[in-house]
């Protein structure tokens, strides 16, 4: 099982990703994707007006980062965008907590780096404390998990795959952190940018 989820993951990073887009294309139906073995029932219902909402107590946001949400990049791509084509901005010192998804049987995870990470083939320990899965080079699969962390250090960084060499292709999401920011912000690919709610 190991070595043939290995075996993919070669063949996955052998594709150059500058051949894929990086965003469905117009009209896609996000989950209509074509990667074998999803566990779909884990992301149903769940659309873009989930992927950032305001939380239940003040200065405190949710974010739903979902690996394999689309078919785009060969399925490394969080809420179906890659290369940090989405971009979140998170007003300084507030709490963000995050519901990681991977409806795939290959292993993927969720951590938070400094953007220049995500040039590396493997992620490290998270920037903020508390800001990713447990063992993130190792990920999970046909799973879920929640961790929460407390952006209190302007910057910008990324919410990367921590599974080695999978952030390098691509599959990470910009996490901008302002002192200047009022609300929190999502930006998927060209979309103008939208306030948390």
């Amino acid at each position: 099982m190991i070595r043939r989820l290995f075996t993919a993951l070669l063949l996955l990073s052998s594709f150059s990703s500058a051949q894929q887009p990086a965003t469905p294309p117009a009209g896609h139906d996000a989950h209509a994707v074509d990667i074998p073995g999803l566990k779909k029932e884990l992301f149903a219902g769940i659309t873009e007006a989930d992927f950032l909402k305001l939380g239940d107590k003040p200065k405190t946001v949710k974010v739903t980062l979902i690996a394999t949400y689309t078919s785009a990049n060969y399925g490394m791509n969080f809420n179906g965008h890659s290369h940090g084509k989405g971009v979140f901005t998170i007003p300084k010192d507030w709490t963000v907590e995050v519901t990681f998804i991977n409806p795939s049987p290959i292993p993927h995870s969720a951590v938070v780096v400094e953007k220049d990470m995500t040039k590396k083939l493997q992620m490290g320990e998270p920037y903020f404390d508390g800001a990713g899965v447990p063992k993130p080079e190792v990920g999970i699969s046909l799973n879920k998990a929640e961790f929460k962390f407390v952006a209190d250090e302007e910057g910008e960084y990324a919410f990367a795959c921590g599974f080695p060499a999978h952030a390098i292709n691509g599959h990470w999401l910009a996490l901008n952190v302002s002192a200047d920011a009022k609300a929190p912000t999502l930006q998927l690919g060209d979309k103008p940018a939208v306030e948390a709610k």
